[in-house]
């Protein structure tokens, strides 16, 4: 018997805006003439949301912001209640939903571990028996007899984390909230969790961004979008159709940026005509296979000269982390720039990165470092797995080729491959 049902759950919520004077008095004429009043636009949430998880089973939640991550949680932690449909849970649940949820403001440290204990049903000797394990893990030892609202918000968090993972609970639920605490905490949760998963075989339900530590940690993974479930199962999967999904996101992004001059700082003399992807010959492209050689076309036009300018081409991620990049300024004899149009090609042999989006940076400036352009995002590509090569986007950033030597005979790991 599953320990977590969900039945056609749907959640709806009225989207807030202000209304008038006159609207309101005009709803209350409508209500006492028994005349349908206007009503306010639903949104729904969750979206007829069916799903059950097995005892000891680890599952990931994950989706972009507004998927509906956050409110599924809240049902299966009974702080709120289903429009429609059911939620069945067979078993004391431990949330830490939000910095703060279960931890009451007022109350000292030690005093929130014996509330928190005495929710979940436990006796009182039982929670002072774990008492100093609880307050070791949370390395508030000198805070915890302080009130809870004057700690920070990791050390609520931290607090908060260290009952519910600590505590006998069946069913243990997280939200995003361990990305407020330090990261050396975070190591020290994740470590924690994968010894409640292992050993104690714990039910686990996470809710993250870092898709990395979802791969990691959980067997299995839903996928939410606009409230509705469009992916359940084995995590590699399913995090592979977000990464999918993501990438035309961030290429429509990119896209937008570009259009808008984001990012951008030109002088009046510069003139950028285009930025391109290209293969060997010369055709415009815009995805390429992991290690792939890279080929980038920049056309631009000026109307002032420039003495020996440098020019720096290279690549970076969708939130701006620079991946490559290269200057002129390495050749001693690089060109001067005359008035008119020119055309330059940067080219990497291979591109090592795992699947997903790119984009494009470039910048000149002229001999004193003056800027003559500058600017990202100026243009998109996308990379997609090699042949034979399956990504592990849980721990697989960059996709290198190898050499191995075993008892003095060489292989050649040009693919990574996992059957």
């Amino acid at each position: 018997m599953p320990i977590i049902e969900v039945n056609h759950v749907t959640k709806e919520y009225q989207l807030g805006h202000i209304t008038s004077l006159k609207e309101n008095v005009a709803n209350s004429y409508r209500r006492l003439m028994g005349k349908p009043i206007h009503r306010r636009e639903d949104f729904k949430a969750l979206d007829d949301v069916s799903f059950s998880i097995k005892q000891g089973e680890v599952v990931g939640i994950i989706g972009h912001n507004g998927a509906g991550k956050s409110t599924l949680l809240k049902h299966l932690a009974n702080i709120s209640k289903p429009t429609k449909g059911s939620v069945i849970v067979r078993g004391s649940v431990a949330p830490l939903i939000e910095v703060g949820a279960g931890v009451n403001p007022e109350l000292t440290g030690r005093e929130n571990i014996y509330l928190n204990g005495a929710i979940l049903g436990i006796p009182k000797k039982i929670i002072q028996q774990k008492l100093d394990e609880i307050i070791e893990f949370s390395e508030l030892e000198q805070f915890i007899d302080t009130p809870v609202k004057r700690y920070s918000s990791g050390m609520t968090v931290k607090l908060g984390f260290s009952i519910a993972t600590s505590l006998d609970a069946d069913i243990l639920i997280i939200d995003e909230v361990l990305a407020v605490g330090d990261l050396a905490f975070q190591r020290k949760c994740f470590d924690k969790m994968e010894d409640m998963i292992k050993r104690q075989g714990k039910t686990v339900l996470l809710v993250s961004h870092n898709i990395r530590q979802i791969s990691q940690i959980c067997q299995r993974v839903i996928l939410l979008n606009n409230g509705s479930i469009i992916s359940d199962g084995i995590s590699d999967i399913v995090c592979n159709k977000f990464f999918s999904i993501s990438t035309q996101k961030i290429q429509k992004q990119f896209q937008k940026s570009l259009k808008q001059k984001q990012n951008i700082t030109s002088c009046d003399f510069f003139n950028l005509l285009s930025v391109e992807i290209i293969d060997k010959e010369g055709k415009v492209i815009k995805q390429i296979e992991s290690r792939d050689s890279l080929n980038i076309r920049i056309k631009f036009q000026l109307t002032k000269s420039f003495k020996k300018p440098e020019m720096v081409i290279g690549t970076h991620t969708s939130d701006s982390v620079y991946l490559t990049t290269s200057s002129t300024l390495t050749f001693s004899d690089r060109p001067d720039f005359e008035i008119g149009e020119h055309e330059v090609i940067y080219s990497l042999d291979s591109f090592p990165l795992i699947e997903g989006s790119y984009g494009i940076k470039m910048g000149l400036f002229d001999e004193n470092r003056g800027i003559i352009f500058n600017g990202e995002s100026l243009n998109t590509f996308s990379v997609k797995e090699s042949h034979g090569i399956r990504s592990e986007h849980g721990w697989l950033l960059l996709n290198l080729p190898t050499m191995w030597t075993i008892d003095n005979q060489v292989y050649d790991a040009k693919l990574f491959s996992l059957a």
